[in-house]
């Protein structure tokens, strides 16, 4: 006769069960944290997109529009070669500045932008709000600011300044601020075409 020991089967122990239960259950609320402060800490992607919708259309809006020696309204805007007043290849009264001129302003039906120069300073909330084109205030926009500035700035080749001192290229710089601290800022470059260099 035989005498046999107990039988081993294979398996867990009721202990090494329950250590396991504990560690996986402590390395998912680990992840979960982690995903759930990353999630808090994240701005609303609609929000993002949105205030990136604004910096886009107003960035475009500046960028379209002349940039010249003279102011649009000058007589010989289109063929001053210089931003000095008067003469022959010079403007006839009006050399453009940076910033708007006395009584532009964005929306106005009289005397609107004209120049990109014109939006250096331009911040939406002096202006009442975001707006659309035909000057309408947009109530869901409300919590958003735009602001622009326009500089001489650097461009490839291109030299900064042309031979009087005025800016060849203009670097046009858009800031939206939005809901939950969000910063959206888009760049742009605005090149004078001109036949003086």
């Amino acid at each position: 006769m035989c005498i046999r020991g107990p039988s081993r089967h294979g398996g867990f122990s009721l202990i090494e069960l329950i250590m396991f239960i504990v560690i996986v259950s402590a390395s998912v609320t680990g992840v979960l944290v982690a995903i759930d402060r990353t999630a808090r800490a994240s701005v609303d992607p609609l929000i993002i997109k949105q205030a990136l919708a604004i910096a886009e259309a107003l960035l475009e809006e500046v960028e379209l529009m002349p940039f010249t020696f003279c102011d649009p309204d000058d007589a010989q805007a289109a063929t001053a070669q210089s931003a000095t007043t008067p003469g022959a290849t010079a403007c006839a009264a009006v050399v453009e500045g940076v910033g708007p001129e006395a009584g532009e302003t964005r929306y106005s039906a009289s005397t609107p932008f004209d120049n990109v120069n014109d939006y250096h300073g331009y911040d939406s909330a002096a202006d009442g709000g975001i707006k659309d084109i035909t000057g309408m205030l947009i109530p869901d926009l409300a919590p958003y600011r735009a602001t622009v500035a326009v500089a001489p700035g650097a461009l490839g080749g291109i030299a900064v300044t042309d031979l009087d001192g005025q800016a060849n290229v203009l670097l046009i710089t858009v800031t939206v601020m939005g809901p939950a601290n969000t910063t959206v800022v888009l760049n742009g470059y605005r090149a004078k075409y001109s036949p003086r260099i």
